[in-house]
């Protein structure tokens, strides 16, 4: 069972949001190269992964929740999760110490624990499945 939480929202998230498929055009080099691969491992974890974008980042949400997002900063990607401090992550891969919130650092040239982050991505996805129905 699921500690109860008041659920963070966000309205207007659609497939394949035009803003987001612009942010992504936007951010083409090696940083926002490895932003847009994790996040069509977020987009496959379901046909209803709905996005936008928001506070200038591309979000994955579950109707009008929020589980994962991506951004491009100067040296690495990050892949942030809503609800990552309630995240099994035997890795030790989450960085961030909010209330709710955690993150993966991705760096070019750095290799990632591809299968810890993809573990990760699709529990974010189960995990607000489960808070939401």
């Amino acid at each position: 069972m699921h500690e109860p939480l008041n659920l963070l929202t966000f309205h207007g998230a659609q497939p394949d949001d035009p803003r987001v498929l612009e942010w992504f055009a936007d951010h083409k080099n090696e940083i926002g190269d490895l932003a847009a691969r994790w996040f069509g491992v977020i987009r496959g974890c379901g046909d209803d992964v709905l996005e936008l974008l928001h506070d200038g980042y591309p979000i994955a949400c579950l109707g009008a929740y929020p589980f994962a997002h991506v951004a491009a900063y100067k040296a690495h990607a990050n892949i942030a999760f809503y609800l990552g401090a309630y995240l099994p992550d035997p890795n030790g891969l989450l960085e961030g110490s909010g209330k709710r919130m955690r993150h993966v650092k991705v760096k070019p040239g750095i290799p990632a624990d591809t299968e810890a982050i993809t573990t990760l991505i699709h529990a974010a996805y189960a995990d607000m499945h489960a808070r939401i129905n």
